[in-house]
């Protein structure tokens, strides 16, 4: 093959034509988390260290390059100030106690799509990348190390990688590539190592990698009881029962694990409620009907750290840890730092603490979400706390830490993230990353707005992921309404992807506790313009049109599981529950008496997070789009030279499409799983879609 001429060198880029060097060695028995990636969207810019480097406290100097200097370091707010050159891919070099680890940076032009790497294989140590056109810079890591230019060769249309040799080398590291030509960042490359040589078996997978998750989202009290003895109603008058205590607690959770419910489900993690003590009296107003509300649902909390007594005890929350862990799964707290409320001796202790209820042109503060997004309270009696402050966001995260201290978590679903300041995220994940640097914990925050604003909160020192709301609300509008198309879907996943990057943990999530269950606004029961929560209050909402809302909630859950992120069940949708918002969404949970149609799309759900659990492609791997208009879209998952092509048809009519896939990948294995049909002939694919289907062809 003719190869490429090598062109641009700046410090820390790597190119070369294939030198014969000895393979370069590395001592990885020193590893930190994989640092996130810097994009440098104005000329001169202010980063934390910690945003990168969570444990370290201090640098000893951060030297750039010929794209990009650092011309000021505080080591007391542990910032630097970033100077951008020009639009181009680089590195960072941050040095500590003798050691380099490198930081990637880039500026990009603004683009609709991004150039594209892919794995292609491995042999003999050497990774093979394939690239949709050629690049002008790469950069090749491992882990936080950039390596050798040696290591790295381009020719036409192919990159190769050949690996270091690693000593003292963990289970799990990462090689990373990025690439960049035509003012653009390519999609980058994560390949996870196994003992330093690329992951090549789904049985290395463990239940700590975070791309393999498959999450489950419950609500306890309306999940399972398993102790009757800790049953409690308030049985006021002032309260309807649908608000009122169902008797969910901890026990029901470990029972229906050791029943292996979610096992036969595919779930890797388990996303619990929250668990502090709530109030015991009635809070809140609802006018039409009228009723107050009991603190079931677990966001009012009185005492932080404190275990709400109608849940659990501390034995019984130790035990569904131990059991869940046996079974392989993780589970993960929904923790509230938002807000506590208005009767916490805490807030009575210290009234100071708490945001101005009153905004500065004289408005009540109440749920002016993205006015006042830092100070707003969410009601008059969980008043928001004021965690900008030292004071206050030091006792709060050390409350987060007392539930990883003391019980066995394996991370933390963070309510109303974007409402919280940057500030506590940092010292948080600071603290976590101190304290239990052993730990593969998983942070996922809940944040409604731009790609920026949920981005910023995404950094190796604040949070791992956020829920994807934007692919979400774009999925259900593009199979749930009249003339929406598919196109819209397509263009949203590239923004994510060019966002958060090519191989992140965002949650792509089927519902949740906020919203009306899709299934019934896909079949027609609710009416995507109308008051989902009055709707919920005065008529039973059902299912609908059985016809296609199964199936248009069953393509919402093939999306979930075959883009990149981890998709995220929410309590019901496995077997299509109906209901409006809440608290209409959030019924007892059912676990039998299905009838035929919910029973058969339990098993299509089963069967999707069993290719996905049981799919390299599925977890790590790049994401290929293929193509789209206004019923489909299709695209291919590839990791390692394997393919899994994806393809739904929203529309009416059964669908022919032919698919190329680029000439150095086989498809010619490839099966259906759902009842469509595939046909290769090279690299060319003539797949056949029945109306409102998906299929996962492997």
């Amino acid at each position: 093959m003719k190869r490429f001429v090598p062109f641009l060198m700046m410090a820390g880029l790597l190119v070369s034509a294939g030198c014969n060097k000895a393979k370069m060695r590395i001592d990885a028995s020193q590893t930190e988390p994989v640092a996130s990636v810097m994009n440098l969207r104005y000329d001169t810019t202010v980063h934390y260290l910690t945003d990168y480097f969570p444990t370290y406290e201090k640098a000893d100097s951060i030297t750039g390059n010929a794209f990009v200097s650092v011309v000021a370091y505080d080591s007391v707010e542990n910032t630097f100030r970033c100077v951008r050159h020009a639009n181009g891919l680089g590195t960072l070099r941050v040095w500590k106690g003798g050691e380099a680890r490198e930081v990637v940076v880039y500026s990009e032009k603004v683009a609709n799509e991004r150039p594209l790497l892919y794995t292609l294989g491995c042999e003999n140590d050497v990774v093979k990348l394939g690239c949709s056109q050629q690049p002008q810079q790469v950069v090749a890591l491992w882990n936080n190390i950039v390596l050798d230019s040696a290591l790295v060769t381009m020719g036409e249309g192919e990159i190769s990688v050949e690996l270091p040799q690693l000593d003292g080398v963990a289970k799990r590291s990462y090689l990373r590539v990025y690439a960049f030509g035509g003012d653009m960042l390519f999609s980058d490359i994560l390949v996870p190592l196994e003992y330093g040589k690329p992951l090549l078996d789904v049985a290395q997978v463990s239940r700590h990698d975070k791309q393999s998750q498959v999450l489950y989202s419950l609500m306890i009290d309306r999940f399972n009881n398993g102790n009757t003895a800790n049953d409690w109603k308030m049985n006021s008058p002032e309260v309807l029962d649908i608000v009122d205590y169902q008797g969910g607690d901890i026990k029901g959770i470990t029972q229906k694990i050791e029943e292996g419910f979610f096992d036969s489900l595919g779930i890797t993690t388990i996303w619990i409620s929250p668990i502090t003590q709530n109030p015991y009296d009635a809070w809140g107003q609802y006018d039409d009907p009228k009723t107050k509300f009991s603190g079931y649902h677990g966001y009012w909390p009185i005492y932080v750290t404190a275990l709400e007594r109608r849940f659990s005890t501390p034995e019984e929350l130790r035990e569904m840890l131990r059991v869940a862990h046996e079974h392989n799964m993780n589970v993960i707290l929904d923790y509230v730092a938002n807000h506590m409320h208005i009767n916490s001796p805490t807030l009575q202790a210290h009234p100071d603490w708490v945001t101005d209820s009153i905004t500065p042109d004289g408005r009540r503060n109440f749920e002016l979400w993205d006015e006042f997004r830092l100070t707003t309270w969410f009601d008059r009696h969980i008043p928001s706390l004021d965690l900008e402050r030292k004071e206050v966001y030091e006792p709060m995260t050390d409350s987060a830490m007392y539930w990883l201290e003391n019980y066995d978590f394996d991370g933390f679903r963070h309510d109303a993230c974007k409402h919280i300041p940057e500030v506590y995220w940092r010292t948080l994940t600071h603290k976590i990353r101190t304290e239990f640097p052993d730990r593969d914990l998983y942070q996922i925050g809940e944040t409604y707005g731009s790609t920026e604003l949920i981005g910023s909160y995404l950094k190796t020192g604040m949070l791992d992921a956020q829920f994807d709301f934007n692919i979400y609300h774009t999925a259900i509008d593009v199979l749930g309404r009249e003339g929406r198309s598919m196109n819209e879907l397509d263009k949203v996943i590239k923004e994510s992807l060019a966002a958060y990057g090519a191989h992140h943990v965002m949650g792509n999530i089927s519902g949740n506790h906020d919203k009306a269950r899709f299934i019934s606004l896909a079949g027609g029961a609710l009416s995507f313009d109308e008051d989902h929560k009055y709707a919920g209050w005065h008529r039973t909402i059902t299912v609908g049109d059985t016809a296609v809302a199964y199936k248009k909630l069953a393509l919402l859950e093939a999306i979930n599981f075959t883009i990149p992120g981890v998709p995220c069940i929410y309590q019901g949708d496995e077997y299509g529950e109906p209901g409006g918002n809440d608290p209409d969404n959030r019924r007892m949970m059912r676990f039998g008496g299905y009838n035929a149609q919910e029973e058969a799309h339990l098993a299509k759900v089963k069967a999707m997070t069993h290719l996905r659990r049981n799919s390299l492609p599925l977890q790590f791997g790049d994401y290929l789009p293929l193509y789209s208009d206004d019923d489909v879209l299709a695209f291919a998952r590839v990791y390692m030279g394997d393919v899994v092509v994806v393809a739904f048809n929203k529309g009416m009519a059964e669908r022919e499409l032919t698919l190329e896939l680029p000439a150095t990948l086989d498809a010619s294995q490839l099966k259906a799983h759902f009842g469509n049909s595939i046909q290769a002939n090279g690299n060319q694919l003539t797949v056949k879609l029945q109306p409102l289907s998906f299929d996962i062809f492997e």
